[in-house]
């Protein structure tokens, strides 16, 4: 180990320890453990410009087990990136650019936000698949332009998350190379050992599903890490699980090798006792070494060298291959076709009867066959979901450029890998029912925390898909993704609405969306005689008006058709009413104030929504005075017509609710 080793692996775990003990919180003792293998990678195993942190063809590194943040923060510190002490000084305080966990877009150098475990390892599968897709797509025999690896390190947390069993076994079954997943084995976790709770035989695991696996006996052995690191990198033909035997809190003389030091600050008399044992002044707080200023600037200028180099690379690449070359300036700069808001136009004024997810999938094909960089599947149901990119091939190791990936039954790894993919600039779509999204749940909230455009369609959306009951009948899971901030939440009631929220969908570059589809065929709205459907576009809109209308029927999705039913039967009594469509609450309340008491006036309090759902919610647009129309109880297993009467979700419901309330 030479000296700049040796000094930068100690202030690695020395301005981990300051930064917890100063905030008085945090995680010291993986930061402790790590940082010889982090240091291993980035300065011999990672190409990166940390002056172009998201350069595209950079390797990717994920912390998957992001509680242990001080450890990437100190080494992105060291290695160059805009990171300084006063930031590390900062850790864990309000708008610092070093958050608790890690968080993409808010510190530089970091690939993903982690944290809540597993959710890292997922991502790398979508990296990993990404890689994949741009080398068989752009790659040439004379030019190695998309070579990026991605490795990440886990702990037995992430291990024993489901999602990273789900990600491993597709990432094997992919065959993916190029990923690389470095596991902590440090044998404690908060409560104590791991043994508690956790004995599996991870080699074995990992063999199962078609990893290939190496060991690195001894965590402070920089030699024997960058021996294994390099092997794994050269893997050719499956992914690779390093397994790292490590001591969290190493070198800590009363907290190494036990929950104490997981995750609480060590005290500082303990911190003094570890920098004595590491051979540091007891006395000196977030201290870096004078010659790690020289090797910071020795890692800038290699990783300015290394982005040159490629960036020349591409200019002979683009000479010899100009139109590959604009499509992937086209990604990279997160562009789409000019072309987008008329290929969405493709229903002709006449459509009669149809589902939602079937309409959805033909735009979905049409939008797809102009993006070609858009890539997706679902989980095991994608002729249900009507997802299935036609003639756009499978995506599998005999064929990286097909665009349907068979996620198979794991839709939680499916949403976090779609964040992945997203990462990496490929726009993705995912499809389930939607009573599934309960699986996806955490993937989606990190999308939108992340602010990453991905697709999520959803089919099956109500009591309409009939008889497989109320196991597979969704009831609070629309209230349930509404809730999530930065999400925008798409139920689309007819062909045309379907045309616009693709539009709207299609110009989105900083949150994810939920398209909710139904698995009944319903009526498509007459727009020659009803309101066209720009203003879906606003998240709500007038449908159907009357003179002076004395109440307002909100509706969604397929419960709209029945609204303007009502509509029509109460114009018959002598009573005016408004129709709104509100297929997205979320964008309907970023209008200014103006267009939303245009849509809904005040002084109009009769008001009366319905969605075969939860009903939570719906006071915000009915008001104390209203009536919200919906299911809040679980389903039952019956034909679709037939549940709609037996929950009450008809015509007539509608028109006695109207009557009642213009009684009052």
């Amino acid at each position: 180990m030479t000296n700049i080793t040796k000094a930068a692996i100690d202030s690695i775990r020395s301005l981990s320890m300051d930064a917890v003990q100063l905030a008085n919180s945090g995680h010291p003792g993986t930061p402790m453990a790590l940082a010889p293998v982090t240091f291993v990678l980035y300065n011999k195993i990672l190409n990166y410009d940390p002056t172009e942190p998201e350069w595209f063809n950079r390797d990717r590194l994920i912390l998957s087990c992001g509680h242990a943040s001080m450890l990437l923060y100190s080494v992105l510190h060291l290695t160059g990136f805009d990171i300084s002490i006063d930031d590390i000084k900062n850790f864990r305080q309000l708008k610092s650019k070093t958050p608790g966990h890690p968080e993409y877009r808010h510190t530089p150098g970091v690939d993903t936000s982690t944290g809540p475990l597993g959710q890292g390892t997922a991502n790398s599968v979508g990296m990993a698949i990404a890689r994949k897709w741009f080398a068989d797509r752009f790659n040439k025999p004379e030019f190695d332009l998309i070579s990026y690896k991605v490795i990440t390190i886990v702990s037995d947390g992430d291990l024993m998350e489901g999602v990273s069993s789900e990600a491993a076994s597709l990432a094997g079954h992919l065959k993916l190379n190029d990923l690389i997943w470095i596991y902590d084995n440090n044998k404690i976790t908060i409560d104590g050992k791991t043994l508690l709770s956790f004995s599996d035989d991870i080699k074995l695991r990992f063999n199962s599903v078609g990893w290939n696996v190496l060991e690195i006996t001894d965590a402070n052995d920089t030699d024997q890490i960058e021996k294994i690191l390099s092997d794994a990198v050269n893997q050719k033909s499956k992914p690779t699980l390093v397994i790292l035997n490590s001591i969290i809190g190493y070198g800590s003389p009363n907290k190494q090798d036990t929950s104490a030091a997981h995750g609480s600050p060590l005290g500082e008399e303990e911190v003094k006792l570890t920098k004595t044992f590491y051979g540091l002044d007891p006395d000196k707080k977030f201290f870096v070494p004078s010659e790690l200023s020289q090797f910071r600037e020795q890692k800038i200028n290699e990783g300015k060298e290394k982005k040159i180099s490629w960036d020349k690379l591409f200019d002979n690449y683009r000479n010899a291959y100009p139109h590959e070359a604009a499509e992937l300036l086209t990604i990279i700069n997160r562009e789409l076709p000019n072309d987008i808001p008329e290929c969405v136009k493709i229903f002709p004024d006449n459509q009669k009867i149809a589902s939602t997810r079937e309409l959805n999938g033909k735009v979905l094909n049409t939008v797809a066959s102009h993006i070609p960089w858009m890539i997706g599947g679902s989980a095991d149901l994608s002729e249900s979901n009507n997802v299935k990119l036609t003639g756009k091939g499978d995506f599998s190791p005999e064929n990286y450029s097909g665009r349907n990936i068979h996620f198979g039954i794991r839709e939680h790894a499916m949403g976090a890998i779609a964040n992945g993919m997203r990462l990496c600039n490929l726009l993705p779509f995912t499809g389930t029912f939607l009573v599934f999204s309960d699986y996806m749940k955490p993937a989606i909230r990190m999308a939108a925390l992340m602010k990453l455009n991905v697709i999520c369609i959803f089919s099956h959306d109500s009591i309409g898909l009939g008889e497989d009951g109320p196991t597979h009948q969704p009831v609070e899971h629309l209230a349930m993704l509404r809730a999530i901030p930065g999400l925008d939440v798409f139920r689309p009631a007819d062909d045309k609405e379907i045309e616009a929220m693709w539009n709207y969908t299609l110009s989105l570059r900083d949150r994810p969306i939920a398209i909710i589809l139904s698995r009944q065929k319903i009526p498509m709205i007459n727009r020659s005689k009803y309101s066209s459907a720009e203003g879906t576009s606003k998240g709500g809109y007038i449908i159907a008006d009357s003179e002076n209308p004395t109440a307002i029927i909100i509706g969604t999705g397929s419960e709209l058709y029945l609204c303007i039913d009502a509509f029509e039967k109460l114009k018959q009594s002598g009573i005016n009413v408004r129709v709104v469509s509100m297929p997205c609450l979320e964008e309907f309340d970023r209008q200014n104030e103006e267009y939303r008491n245009f849509v809904l006036p005040p002084e109009i309090s009769n008001r009366i929504s319905v969605e075969a759902g939860s009903t939570l919610g719906w006071n915000k647009y009915t008001g104390d005075k209203g009536v919200s129309i919906g299911l809040d109880s679980f389903g039952e297993s019956a034909p679709a017509d037939e549940l709609y009467r037996y929950f009450n979700i008809t015509v007539e419901r509608i028109i006695n609710e109207v009557k009642s309330l213009y009684a009052q």
